[in-house]
């Protein structure tokens, strides 16, 4: 087995939670933050946009089963890439598009994998995602933890994130676990 780690910033963490998770080769996806300048912070402080940091998610994965390429092909078909600071109805900073390399490797590949979605015009606007150099991950309290699982019927999770995870399971069957 070869574990990696990769963390992603999306919107809301519940979102690309629930995807990853049913991903082959994901051993392990955490809800935090990132990115920002207070240690240990908590919801109600990243909310106010104060903090700096991101909702993310941290994805701990074999990459025997599944590269870091490949969870960027599900990342950028998840989620609006072209936003700034904003995935839908979910606007501020927390909410940017980021990912947060853990390795130069990882750097040069998310890199070219957005050099190559501009070029061929994948979206109709610019990406505004922002790659990131390894930062210090909090995770989000318990009850962010496993969120849509355990909460498949509360609206956000109706709405929301039971869509990205059926546009999961509908384009990306050969990454289905």
């Amino acid at each position: 087995m070869n574990t990696q780690t990769a963390i992603l910033g999306g919107g809301c963490f519940w979102c690309l939670e629930a995807v990853f998770q049913r991903v082959k080769g994901v051993q392990h996806v955490t809800s935090g933050y990132a990115g920002g300048a207070r240690a240990n912070p908590s919801y109600e402080q990243i909310c106010t946009g104060a903090t700096g940091h991101a909702e993310v998610v941290k994805i701990d994965f074999d990459a025997e089963v599944i590269n870091f390429d490949q969870l960027l092909t599900i990342f950028f078909a998840i989620h609006d890439p072209t936003t700034l600071n904003r995935q839908g109805n979910d606007i501020g900073t927390q909410y940017r598009s980021v990912i947060f390399c853990q390795s130069a490797e990882q750097k040069q590949i998310a890199t070219a994998f957005i050099e190559q979605l501009n070029q061929q015009k994948v979206f109709t606007h610019a990406i505004v995602t922002q790659i990131s150099d390894a930062v210090p991950f909090y995770a989000a309290e318990a009850y962010h933890q496993n969120y849509f699982n355990q909460h498949p019927q509360q609206g956000y999770c109706q709405f929301v994130v039971a869509p990205k995870v059926l546009k999961f399971q509908q384009y990306f069957q050969q990454y289905h676990a």
